[in-house]
């Protein structure tokens, strides 16, 4: 093993071989028999110029500073040269992913320049350093080879400076980093990265992308069609996704997944540049899916920290359009104001509300916010989660010191800390609000300190200075298990994803508040949650009749609805009795009655079986039995008795207390109806007709089996 530089000699030549087959930056990384690779140095031509420029300024930003004593080359305070805005979104895209590269190697570019001279013998200024750094992880990335200029491109005289100096050293920075590289007893410089860092950076090559449907205007079974139709396979799961596929998402019904290496492809479909499809990170559709399982039909929704305005307007094609509010916090400008209504409006989300002050300053009795029963809350986190933090800072519009942290692969105490406190603050204020019923917590951290520590902690300590509001609980989300750990996540009542080649890591956790034991939930709410979760499918719900809705006028209405009431049920348990408590017809005279025209003769009776006699019941010994009711149904009950005419008991409408639940025997005790009150009552026919007996609990024994039952069978008498 080589342990030090001075033991090697290089010649120009010798130091081009060992750079060709060692300093490569590129990773290859295979993956079962998936093998994916970065773009080739040899095609790699460098970037144009005000690409350098933009991204000497973010690196410039979020440069990593060093105690004084570790210092190696000073940088300047302020932005390398003033440039507007980015209009085109791929330049941006390059800039971030340039910019974040110096980042991560950082430390070795700037011993490269100690150790080739470079500094201090070159004459520069210090606000130039960051475009120095960057050009220079460019420059090595090519193999020094010198960058290709179109006639097209728009010069900028401060990086073509810069390009002339590096190139005048470009012997000596080749030589610097052999050294490095000899010195760490690395195959590549890469391989000098910290491990986490690695290991996400493999994630990111392999992570799919993910598009939510926007069923405003079209529905997911349409665009499964539409993309088969272009020559799209469906396959099974995101690990076969290959070539052009796509899959659905287990936990989203509207999510599609695709390869990553289809994106730039899929931007320019017609279902893209319409606003059907929209590509978003997961994590943000398993919150929102996570709302609409806690909605009633009119409810409200708050949104807090919407980074993406995607996430907006996914929530707002899961709700009703027409009936629940959404309400975004934290738009200051008119401007800002102006272009998502209109993006809103061709999205088609119609029940989306701004608001101009930022979440901690609203009021928990605002008077806009009164009809709000669940918040979504997206808290600024470490997102340490994320395996592609570039596309995850673009697509949510998160701050770009996200990739400080993801540079190191951790975050310093102090600012998880920092971090942990504002989360708990916002927390903290969502429960302030009294009429809402729940908050949907949801971060991409992987610390416990900004995930279970912060929930936990605002429900231990509950609402301050207000003990008539319920308090919070944990409820576990509505979004289906796929995995084990999702399974062992879900005991604590929190959903936890976490990050690998096919997704980005996510937190989420769902408090609602504990019902007050006297309010009543409507029938209408409770079947648009059962909607909302699925359990209605293909179900309509019933629309609410007018009967319902009317009011009645007056006491003395009141009480004549309910007499009517009172006699209808009573009148229909009359009927009840006398169709099903007719002595059973045999089997054959069933078939013979079945062959025979009806007869109208109602003198024509059925065969009874015999009953044994004890003797004769006294009138009043039914009344006995039955359980107390007043003196009135006592005398009207016991003036029932059957008419010799038609063989059968005749019922009038009587008020009759019917005990709360009937039970009936198995076997050959089928046929009997057991009466909670330890007595069973039965038909006994005679020649004037039938007469009600009681049988005490002795009775209740199991009859022989030659002897019929004279009850009918019914799966439920009394509904």
């Amino acid at each position: 093993m080589i342990n030090s530089a001075s033991e090697l000699e290089f010649s120009k030549e010798e130091i081009k071989n060992e750079l060709s087959r060692l300093t490569s930056l590129t990773h290859t990384e295979k993956s079962g028999s998936k093998e994916r690779s970065v773009m080739c140095l040899n095609e790699k031509n460098g970037y144009q110029d005000i690409v350098y420029m933009k991204a000497a300024n973010i690196f410039q930003g979020i440069r990593i500073e060093k105690a004084p004593d570790k210092v190696l080359i000073k940088y300047g305070s302020e932005p390398v040269l003033a440039l507007p805005d980015f209009e085109d979104e791929n330049c941006q895209r390059l800039s971030y992913e340039l910019a974040f590269s110096a980042l991560k190697y950082q430390d070795i570019l700037e011993s490269i320049l100690i150790d080739s001279c470079f500094y201090p013998n070159v004459s520069i200024p210090v606000a130039l350093t960051s475009l120095v750094v960057v050009m220079l992880y460019d420059f090595q990335d090519r193999k020094f080879e010198s960058r290709l200029l179109s006639d097209e491109e728009e010069s900028i005289s401060e990086v073509q400076e810069v390009e002339n100096l590096l190139n005048s050293f470009k012997t000596k920075l080749a030589a610097a980093l052999a050294r490095c590289r000899i010195k760490h007893d690395a195959l590549s410089i890469y391989q000098i990265l910290p491990e986490t860092v690695r290991k996400q950076e493999q994630r990111a090559s392999t992570l799919p992308l993910y598009a939510w449907v926007n069923t405003c205007k079209i529905s997911p079974e349409v665009v499964c069609d539409d993309l088969k139709k272009g020559g799209y396979t469906k396959v099974r799961s995101a690990f076969d996704l290959e070539c052009k596929s796509f899959c659905m998402d287990q936990h989203c019904s509207d999510v599609l997944i695709f390869p990553s290496h289809l994106k730039s492809e899929l931007l320019n479909i017609e279902l893209c540049t319409d606003y059907k499809l929209l590509f978003q990170d997961k994590s943000r559709s398993l919150a929102v899916h996570s709302v609409k399982t806690l909605l009633n039909m009119d409810d409200d929704i708050l949104l807090v920290n919407m980074g993406s305005w995607y996430t907006v307007a996914h929530m707002s094609t899961l709700t009703n359009q027409s009936t629940s509010k959404i309400y975004v916090c934290g738009i200051k400008s008119q401007t800002k104001e102006s272009e998502l209504k209109n993006l809103f409006t061709n999205m088609g989300c119609k029940n989306i509300e701004l608001l101009h002050e930022n979440f901690t300053d609203i009021e928990a009795k605002d008077q806009r916010l009164q009809k709000v029963k669940v918040i979504l809350l997206l808290p600024r986190c470490s997102g340490l989660g994320v395996s592609n933090p570039i596309e995850f800072i673009l697509n949510e519009n998160e701050d770009a010191e996200l990739l400080k942290d993801h540079s190191q692969g951790s975050i310093a105490k102090d600012k998880l800390n920092v971090l942990a406190e504002q989360q708990y603050k916002q927390l903290k204020h969502a429960m302030q609000f009294n009429k809402v019923q729940a908050i949907v917590y949801c971060t991409c951290s992987v610390y416990p300190e900004e995930n279970e520590v912060v929930v936990k902690k605002a429900l231990e300590l509950g609402v301050e200075g207000n003990n008539k509001i319920q308090p919070y609980r944990l409820s576990p989300p509505v979004l289906p298990l796929c995995s084990v750990k999702e399974i062992r996540s879900s005991i604590d009542k929190f959903f936890k994803v976490e990050p690998s080649e096919i997704t980005n890591g996510c937190f989420l956790a769902v408090l609602t508040r504990e019902r007050d034991p006297s309010e009543t939930v409507s029938v209408k709410d409770v079947l648009a949650r059962a909607a909302a979760k699925g359990l209605l499918d293909g179900i309509e719900l019933a629309k609410t009749s007018k009967k319902e809705k009317k009011k009645k006028k007056s006491k003395t209405s009141l009480v004549k609805t309910s007499i009517n009431e009172s006699m209808s049920s009573q009148i229909k348990i009359a009927e009840f009795l006398n169709r099903e408590l007719r002595p059973r017809v045999n089997p054959s005279e069933t078939l013979t009655t079945k062959a025979s025209p009806p007869q109208k003769n109602t003198n024509q009776t059925t065969s009874i079986p015999p009953q044994k006699k004890t003797g004769k019941t006294p009138p009043n010994a039914v009344m006995k039995n039955m359980p107390s009711t007043s003196k009135a149904s006592e005398r009207q009950m016991s003036t029932i008795r059957p008419r010799p005419e038609d063989k059968m008991i005749a019922l009038k409408p009587v008020e009759i207390v019917l005990p709360p639940v009937m039970m009936s025997y198995n076997g050959s005790q089928a046929n009997k109806t057991q009466i909670p009150a330890h007595y069973f009552y039965r038909w006994i026919g005679g020649k004037a007709g039938g007469s009600i007996a009681p049988s005490s609990s002795k009775k209740l024994e199991k009859p022989k089996e030659n002897l019929p039952s004279s009850a009918v069978r019914h799966p439920q008498p009394w509904l």
